[in-house]
């Protein structure tokens, strides 16, 4: 059991972990709501290094080169890559290759976003767990209504299916995860371990049903991935025949997931006995919040990071390619409100003064 006196945020990690980042040439980003966080995580030779930016109830990602976007309580804040300002932040000059700085939000309200991506054309479509629809995020209202499952009969704030993960293909969204193809208030409660499904939104067809809590559907190299938070499964599902086989499992609530080269970066939490899911036979399991990483070509456990303190519950999970000590300024700390940047160059602004603001 780690130490009463452990830092926030302790984790341990198998040595496989670093070094595999290092050796891809990535960092991760991950989403922690329970703890208000986003964290980064990246190599630096043989340990771990670990930035973490207070965001409220952060849930779905969006990752698009060098653009993310982040579901919150409130609002989805979009950030933006800034090299130039990452040269001379503040803090650490010359240390990051990237920073990621707020720069717009949309005011959704208390919409409960869960998976996020970016289509080709610049719309930024988010799964509507309350509402159970998917929906582009836009400037003109909360949201706006693209698809409902054809079970749900009209769009109403009472999380009637817990629709949750959603799969993009060629720019649309093409498979979505939800708890039930049920029609009433939070009606998915009532067979959590064997009511999910998997829909094609193409057809409305149900793809696989009886499903234990299926999460985060994903789209890599052609084929179609996704966890059972219920069991720790990861599974790579054949839409065709409606068959899905077992890649491994992880060794706790599986939810979150992400891919670069050969491997899968699988996201887990640690359910609390005394929470919604506490009765879940998972629940019993001696596990920890944390990420697992599975080597596709053979299905093999890869490697590990597991946290000990402050995080117990981890939603989303993305790959930031090609970027080894990525920074971010989050919208909780005024320093972004020094960070000026345009396509050319980026300057850090001074503070004023008080009295300079009052006169």
């Amino acid at each position: 059991m780690p130490d009463a006196a452990q830092a926030p945020f302790t984790c341990t990690y198998t040595p496989e972990v670093p070094d595999l980042l290092a050796a891809l040439g990535c960092s991760l980003i991950l989403t922690t709501y329970q703890a208000g966080k986003v964290i980064i995580l990246s190599a630096d030779g043989e340990n771990l290094i670990q930035l973490a930016r207070h965001f409220k109830r952060p849930m779905g990602m969006a990752v698009d080169g060098n653009r993310m976007a982040v579901a919150t309580k409130y609002e989805v804040v979009v950030l933006e890559n800034a090299p130039q300002l990452a040269r001379r932040y503040p803090r650490k000059p010359n240390y990051y290759d990237a920073l990621y700085v707020p720069r717009a939000a949309y005011f959704t309200g208390q919409a409960n976003l869960h998976d996020m991506a970016w289509g080709p054309d610049g719309a930024l479509w988010a799964v509507n767990t309350l509402f159970s629809c998917l929906g582009r995020v836009t400037d003109r209202f909360s949201f706006e209504p693209m698809w409902t499952p054809a079970f749900i009969s009209q769009l109403k704030p009472e999380d009637r299916c817990h629709l949750n993960g959603m799969a993009m293909q060629d720019g649309q969204p093409r498979f979505a995860t939800a708890l039930g193809a049920t029609d009433t208030r939070k009606g998915w409660r009532e067979d959590r371990l064997g009511g999910g499904l998997l829909i094609d939104t193409a057809t409305d067809e149900v793809i696989l049903g009886g499903l234990p809590m299926p999460h985060s559907p994903r789209l890599y190299g052609g084929a179609l991935y996704l966890t059972t938070a219920a069991t720790g499964d990861v599974l790579q599902v054949d839409p065709q025949t409606g068959t899905a086989t077992t890649v491994n499992r992880v060794p706790g609530f599986a939810r979150g997931l992400a891919h670069h080269g050969d491997y899968l970066f699988v996201g887990h939490s640690r359910i609390r006995k005394k929470s919604t899911f506490g009765d879940l036979p998972i629940a019993d399991r001696e596990h920890h919040a944390g990420i697992t990483l599975i080597h596709l070509p053979t299905g093999r456990l890869a490697g590990q990071v597991r946290y000990h303190t402050s995080c117990e519950e981890i939603y989303d999970i993305h790959v930031l390619p090609g970027l080894q000590r990525p920074g971010l300024v989050g919208v909780e700390h005024d320093l972004y409100q020094q960070a000026l940047h345009f396509p050319e160059a980026g300057f850090w602004g001074r503070r004023k003064s008080a009295d300079a603001d009052a006169g």
